[in-house]
């Protein structure tokens, strides 16, 4: 059974643009762990997340991992696979013809062409990282806390508590309201 189940969320309005997200998930996806070494390797490593100016904000942009995946439907070869109603889409490489169909069904346009630019590359969710009980890299490497690694069910326990409270502050309000007249 995996412990990949879950999903990285964020909080734009923590994110400095640091691009710390894309370093660390870079060297965990490189051959070489160490920044030196990584560097000097013919192919450089690649991020499967880039922080993105979007308005006023910066945002770090993954796959998201769709529950009901529109790139495992198009690919040609299997090689996109789904693991589990929560766990994330993943690609076996071997299998990978880089066809870019992928790419273009994508509706968060996350997926890209490898440096190679043979295969596809794209976000794990650090899945050998998270069957060793750990948080995937970028989430890990994150300095202000702007991405988290949450289940369904945080997700959704956050999401009440925010409508609860924000329930309450209009009651507040209304009651505030009543007590003037």
């Amino acid at each position: 059974m995996t412990k990949a189940k879950g999903m990285i969320t964020i909080n734009v309005k923590k994110c400095v643009a640091c691009k710390t997200c894309e370093l660390e998930c870079a060297l965990a996806h490189s051959p070489e762990k160490d920044l030196a070494k990584a560097m000097r390797l013919e192919v450089k490593p690649q991020p499967r997340i880039s922080v993105d100016p979007i308005g006023s904000y910066s945002v770090p942009l993954q796959c998201r991992h769709c529950e009901d995946a529109p790139c495992v439907a198009v690919c040609p070869t299997k090689a996109m696979t789904k693991l589990g109603v929560e766990g994330p889409v993943l690609v076996d490489l071997d299998s990978c013809i880089g066809c870019k169909a992928c790419i273009i069904v994508c509706p968060f346009g996350v997926i890209k062409l490898s440096r190679s630019g043979k295969v596809i590359s794209k976000c794990d969710l650090c899945i050998d990282r998270l069957e060793q009980g750990q948080k995937p890299a970028c989430v890990s490497g994150c300095p202000t806390g702007c991405l988290q690694f949450q289940t369904v069910d945080e997700v959704a326990a956050e999401a009440k508590k925010k409508v609860g409270r924000e329930f309450l502050v209009s009651i507040e309000k209304v009651e505030t309201l009543h007590a003037v007249k």
